[in-house]
């Protein structure tokens, strides 16, 4: 196949059929965040927590990671949560509304040491919750 002065057809349908081995083209195309992510594609969702729980850390480190169980108001769905910080679960309660967003481990996968853990939690009641492990602000009662 030569680059001549007439092959940009070619040159453009080559390409389109080489994008499909691309991890991220292919993902994009699909429309697979839709599909298969509890966010549905979005950065950040609301939801409400179930129920707290602590995840042992994967080898080679040895800790139980502090994260909560929450579920999703738009679509019900449950997923758990990573909470930051120290003593942040003193400050989170049951019933409480958290916005969730991905903690940026790669792919969108799980972050470090974390097994199966996706999210970490940002707000509580729509407060920061490192201003709440601070102490600088106190938490609105719902």
């Amino acid at each position: 196949m030569g680059n001549g002065e007439h092959a940009s057809r070619k040159l453009k349908k080559n390409r389109k059929k080489f994008r499909w081995s691309q991890r991220e083209y292919r993902v994009r195309m699909l429309q697979l965040k839709k599909k298969v992510d509890p966010l549905e594609g979005a950065p950040m969702a609301r939801g409400i927590v179930i129920q707290k729980v602590g995840i042992e850390s994967r080898q080679p480190n040895s800790a139980v990671r502090k994260a909560v169980r929450v579920q999703l108001i738009k679509n019900g769905k449950v997923v758990t949560a990573f909470c930051p910080g120290d003593g942040a679960l003193n400050v989170i309660d049951e019933h409480d509304e958290v916005i969730i967003s991905g903690i940026g481990g790669t792919l969108g996968r799980s972050m470090g040491d974390l097994p199966g853990v996706r999210y970490k939690v940002e707000l509580v009641n729509d407060v920061p919750l490192k201003l709440l492990i601070l102490g600088k602000v106190k938490k609105p009662r719902r």
